[in-house]
């Protein structure tokens, strides 16, 4: 249906509206003016010198900052008086050394008179003789020896132990003669067993002797010198050759009774050294009856 007159009309009017309005330029608005700052903020908007606008500021280089300057420092307080150092003390001379003391004057030979001499205590062997008695020793007694640091109280004369002689006799303690009363009866088992003949005789070399030991003057004394030791040399026999102590052929008799009697010296005697020890025991047996702690033998 075709537009009323009255319709037709207004779009027309509105038509020429707007292309008046199109035609038209725009009118720019004013920027709105900010609202002034506050006091307590700063300074107000008629500060003679206003901030520049990011847009009219040019851009420049900031000015290095100085280095700010140390303070001296300030200067060390006094020491006190009493740490100062006193003054050194003028150097004093050390005295001379002192003399060396002489050494004290060695003492009298051991076995002399005049040397000190040790008061020994006669023991009781009352039950020793008896017990040798009764092993067929021949013994007389001697009266008691004090040599300087040497002696016995109550020494014997062994002369033979059960049949077998003592070439020379021996001079021991009690203790001792019968410790070489009880081997030889055993030595004489060895002789009938090994060599097919009797043990006749003990040839001694040394009993009672007052020395060091290994005959050394500044040693400490030997056993000998308290009648508690006796040197064996040799063997002698009833119908056979008498066998000295030392090296024998290997394989041989003699070699395995020489042996055998060394070996059962250990059994009585606290100290056995002979052939094998050392170069001073090689040509005979020492045997003798030292103490020593908690009962040690030296056996070699």
């Amino acid at each position: 249906m075709p537009p009323s007159g009255s319709t037709a009309a207004e779009e027309k009017t509105a038509v020429r509206e707007t292309s008046s309005v199109q035609d038209k330029p725009a009118i720019q608005s004013p920027s709105p003016v900010p609202p002034p700052r506050p006091e307590e903020l700063g300074p107000s908007a008629a500060s003679p010198n206003p901030v520049p606008t990011p847009a009219t500021t040019p851009a420049t280089t900031p000015a290095p900052t100085p280095s700010p300057v140390p303070p001296s420092a300030p200067p060390p307080p006094e020491r006190p008086s009493e740490l100062t150092p006193a003054a050194p003390a003028p150097a004093v001379a050390a005295p001379p050394p002192a003399e060396m003391p002489a050494p004290p004057p060695r003492p009298a030979d051991l076995g002399s008179e005049t040397a000190l001499a040790i008061k020994v205590e006669a023991v009781d062997d009352t039950a020793c003789r008896r017990r040798l008695e009764g092993l067929g020793a021949v013994v007389s007694p001697l009266p008691p020896i004090a040599l300087g640091q040497c002696g016995a109280a109550r020494p014997l004369l062994v002369s033979s132990l059960k049949g077998v002689a003592l070439n020379p006799p021996a001079t021991l303690v009690c203790p001792a003669a019968e410790a070489l009363a009880r081997w030889t009866t055993e030595v004489q088992v060895f002789a009938e067993r090994d060599l097919g003949a009797p043990l006749a005789s003990l040839g001694i070399g040394t009993s009672y002797l007052c020395r060091g030991q290994n005959h050394d003057p500044d040693a400490k004394l030997s056993e000998h010198a308290f009648a508690n030791g006796v040197d064996v040399m040799g063997y002698g026999f009833t119908g056979r050759a008498a066998i000295a102590v030392g090296p024998a052929a290997k394989g041989t008799p003699e070699a395995a009774f020489q042996a055998n009697a060394q070996a059962k010296a250990c059994a009585f005697f606290r100290t056995v050294l002979g052939p094998g020890s050392d170069a001073a025991h090689a040509n005979h047996l020492h045997l003798d009856e030292r103490e020593r702690s908690a009962g040690h033998r030296l056996c070699q």
